[in-house]
């Protein structure tokens, strides 16, 4: 039993290579989070912890850095015609109830178990919901693939929006219109999961295509506007807790500001189910690579008592695994950009007229 959280957390050292290490995870956190809404988080949390960062400090500077870079992604994305605004909104306003169940519940778990028991929380959390949402979004972007790449609205959220419950909300640019009381439960869920393990966007987005039927290039914007108003509230508790390692967060917000940039140019240049590819790819690594540190975290509680050295085979293992991860993602995005620009400046050539030709009389 532990009767103090913030004397049990301990900030780690920097050294050349983990600042290098943090900003190029920050860079690509950011190109992810730009390109599909998430926070990118589900890089980041687990590219701290591979570091040794408690996991609580690791969600907790995690969250601090979101805000900021959401709202450069999310003005970013406005200015393409992509954020619906109103969503994104009723959607942060659940959220926020949502962050502050989660802190109470990350609180609860730290002084029952310490932070050992918290990195456990938060890796079994990861790859629980890694694994299952990852797979479905898979799924889900493989059969739109093979469709010709045309989204259509999900069965489910057609059920919901047939429901007459008031109050109901139109939402313009999203195209919909849906009772509030289904907008509450994928908020609210967003918000939990952002303050337990710094993840709500894969949660919120899948939420918001599957459940309240926005479109990917929708749902994925106008996440960045409740990761933006989440991201603030979350950090001011967090901070308030002394959880909050404001160099981890200057580090990785360098780097994923310029990628949340790039990211954002990025959905202008690629069919909307690749964004579906990328979210799905990076989940599921990820989730590999959280699995493999669990036996850690196992014999930290004395749960198991396996050999050090298989610990730390499996650790870096964990790591590599990470990093794998995060070059699947730049791949992908940059990759399907160069290709999406490509098709542009092909169609473009061929929309161009003919020069007109001069025919001289012989």
């Amino acid at each position: 039993m532990h009767d103090t959280v913030t004397s049990a957390v301990q900030f780690i050292d920097l050294n050349t290579m983990n600042i290098l290490f943090l900003f190029v995870v920050g860079f690509i956190g950011g190109l992810v989070s730009g390109f599909i809404g998430s926070g990118g988080a589900f890089v980041l949390t687990p590219g701290m912890m591979s570091l040794g960062v408690p996991g609580t400090v690791a969600v907790a500077s995690n969250m601090c850095h979101k805000f900021p870079k959401a709202m450069v992604g999310a003005f970013k994305r406005f200015k393409y015609g992509q954020v619906d605004i109103k969503l994104g909104l009723y959607m942060a306003v659940f959220a926020v109830v949502g962050v502050q169940a989660g802190i109470q519940l990350q609180h609860f778990i730290l002084k029952l178990w310490g932070p050992a028991g918290s990195d456990l929380y938060v890796s079994l959390s990861f790859l629980a919901i890694l694994v299952i949402v990852g797979s479905f979004v898979f799924r889900d972007a493989l059969k739109t693939y093979k469709s010709g790449g045309e989204e259509k609205v999900s069965s489910w959220a057609k059920k919901l929006q047939a429901i007459n419950l008031p109050p109901m909300i139109r939402f313009k640019q999203a195209n919909l219109t849906i009772s509030l009381w289904f907008i509450l439960p994928v908020g609210f869920a967003t918000g939990v999961l952002a303050a337990t393990i710094a993840v709500g966007g894969f949660v919120g987005v899948p939420g918001m295509i599957y459940l309240i039927g926005a479109t990917s290039l929708v749902a994925s914007a106008s996440e960045l506007v409740v990761a933006f108003v989440m991201g603030f509230g979350g950090t001011v508790n967090w901070a308030m807790h002394g959880m909050v390692d404001i160099r981890l967060v200057l580090i990785i917000l360098g780097g994923s500001l310029l990628g949340v940039q790039l990211g954002a140019i990025g959905t202008t240049y690629v069919k909307e189910y690749m964004i579906k590819v990328v979210m799905a790819a990076i989940m599921l690594i990820v989730a590999l690579s959280r699995g493999l540190a669990i036996p850690k975290y196992l014999n930290q509680l004395g749960l198991t008592s396996l050999n050090e050295s298989l610990i730390g085979v499996l650790d870096k293992i964990s790591f590599i695994t990470m990093c794998i991860a995060l070059l699947v993602g730049v791949v992908i995005i940059l990759t399907a950009m160069v290709k999406g620009r490509a098709a542009e400046i092909r169609e473009m050539k061929k929309s161009e007229p003919l020069p007109e030709v001069e025919y001289v009389e012989a």
